[in-house]
């Protein structure tokens, strides 16, 4: 026996070409059901296509700050003016896109020391003499459809050419060190560098020890 959601999806791509009193006769289903199930139908699409325009801030918010949880990134939505949205809602959300929060470890207080754990050696010197001397890496997320994928690149300030790039749907340290992988054996100058915003996904002392 065909399920009656199934039976309605049928009548529904027919009807273009066959009567609709026909069709539901045929189906062994009322008119009424029919226009409630398609009435169902539309409020399920808005919402898809609301969840789709909330994770696309809810991955803004989340490049920006890496440590919100989902009731910090549901008081963040709210403050960019988004749909109205409840905590479990941004929760489920964040858990289709593989996001979750970082836990900020503590570290101890040296006074006026700065908090950066790695010296920021390329200072905003964007100019580079030769390739594979100054490279720059970043995370960022593209729409594929109805979803997200993100996308590691590192790109040479010699001639700005995306030198390896790799897309998951993840955005952890794997996916960093997958990318920077595609280096190996690559022609770095003696003093070459790789420069990251320090963010939580990509930590310099990683990078050497790999």
């Amino acid at each position: 026996m065909v399920l009656k959601s199934k039976r309605f999806q049928i009548i529904d791509e027919l009807r273009r070409n066959h009567p609709l009193a026909w069709l539901l006769k045929i189906g062994e289903v009322s008119k009424a059901g029919y226009y409630k199930w398609r009435g169902s139908r539309s409020k399920m699409s808005i919402r898809m296509e609301e969840d789709v325009t909330i994770k696309g801030h809810i991955l803004a918010i989340h490049k920006l700050h890496p440590y919100y949880g989902y009731k910090r990134m549901t008081r963040a939505l709210s403050r960019e003016g988004i749909i109205v949205v409840n905590h479990k809602r941004v929760r489920r959300l964040m858990r289709e896109l593989g996001i979750k929060s970082v836990i900020r470890k503590k570290r101890p207080f040296y006074g006026r020391r700065g908090s950066v754990v790695f010296p920021n050696v390329l200072n905003r010197e964007c100019y580079a003499e030769n390739r594979f001397e100054k490279l720059v890496t970043d995370i960022t997320y593209v729409r594929v459809g109805d979803n997200f994928a993100y996308l590691s690149a590192v790109l040479d300030l010699y001639n700005n050419e995306i030198v390896a790039w790799k897309i998951s749907e993840r955005n952890d340290l794997e996916l960093v060190l997958d990318t920077l992988k595609q280096l190996k054996g690559k022609p770095f100058t003696e003093k070459a560098l790789i420069h990251s915003d320090q963010g939580f996904n990509i930590q310099p002392r990683l990078m050497r020890n790999k």
